[in-house]
């Protein structure tokens, strides 16, 4: 099986599954409380929005050290989400099936991050 050269930021299956979780979470946040608009809705769009963003804008830095900040500052988001999934699951804003989705999806991207991370520091000795 013969693989995709990936020419742009958007060939990578990590930033595609970060859309992914996006979309996820704002179809999950639309019925949380209006009380919480400005604090834990707020919060939780701006992290998941925060994984693919970093991916991308790393892609554009000119380096390979460049790249793995953003995608490390990617995997933190993607830790900050996880644990606002768990308090939007504690405040039974989000049921514990679409909770358990969300984590299972935040564990694929951190598995994707961590080995890309892993092959761009083992090409940049």
């Amino acid at each position: 099986m013969e693989s995709k050269k990936i020419e742009s930021f958007k060939d990578l299956f990590v930033w595609q599954k970060g859309i992914e979780i996006v979309n996820n979470i704002y179809k999950a946040t639309k019925n949380f409380p209006k009380d919480e608009l400005y604090c834990l809705t707020s919060q939780i769009r701006r992290a998941a929005i925060s994984i693919p963003a970093n991916i991308a804008e790393g892609w554009g830095r000119g380096t390979t050290k460049n790249y793995i900040q953003f995608l490390e500052i990617s995997r933190g988001s993607l830790y900050e989400l996880n644990t606002l999934i768990i308090i939007s699951f504690n405040q039974d804003y989000i049921s514990q099936e679409n909770c358990n989705e969300m984590e299972n999806t935040i564990n694929e991207i951190g598995r994707m991050l961590n080995a890309l991370i892993s092959k761009l520091e083992s090409t940049n000795k």
